[in-house]
């Protein structure tokens, strides 16, 4: 693995936010499937390949919440942005994808990324950042409305996983800055 390119340091909880790399893949892919094991992150089924993962999001804002405590780079989460829509109006719009490891839930790992996410963002042009997460979990919208995300809406019956409907509540976060 890489050396760690410090970005920031969270020293409460020993955490370093990285830029994340192909090199990474295995290790994003594991947490992506603890996610999916919920059944409350996302409604996709399986975990894609480096290659279609990396088509899907943006190339920067791309972020490794590492163990700074460690020499081997222990992965606790990621996060990154997707574009919503491929029309030029809609270039400064990204939805927020922040995925932290069983193991490290709870303990500031979302938050930081998220707070990384969104300096990254508007270092970027991003104007409006979305999220549209299951009602059950409960914990991430919390985290998003604690970084400014408000509720715009619930989305009734939007699509179904594993044969059932499921709802989402949209949030957004517009920039002050962007």
């Amino acid at each position: 693995m890489q050396a760690c390119l410090k970005l920031r340091k969270n020293t409460f909880m020993e955490l370093q936010i990285i830029a994340l790399m192909p090199e990474h893949w295995n290790r994003v892919r594991e947490i992506y499937l603890e996610g999916l094991r919920t059944g409350q992150a996302t409604f996709e089924t399986a975990v894609p390949s480096w290659e279609k993962w990396d088509a899907g999001h943006l190339p920067f804002a791309r972020l490794l919440g590492i163990s700074s405590e460690s020499p081997d780079c222990v992965v606790k989460g990621w996060a990154a942005l997707s574009p919503v829509s491929a029309r030029a109006a809609y270039a400064g719009v990204a939805e927020v994808s922040v995925y932290v490891g069983e193991q490290w839930r709870g303990q500031g790992v979302g938050r930081a990324l998220l707070e990384a996410l969104v300096d990254e963002s508007e270092k970027n042009g991003i104007w409006t950042l979305q999220a549209s997460i299951f009602p059950e979990n409960e914990g991430s919208i919390a985290l998003h409305k604690s970084c400014s995300f408000r509720e715009v809406g619930r989305r009734e019956r939007i699509g179904k996983l594993n044969g059932i409907w499921r709802d989402t509540v949209l949030l957004e976060r517009r920039s002050n800055v962007t």
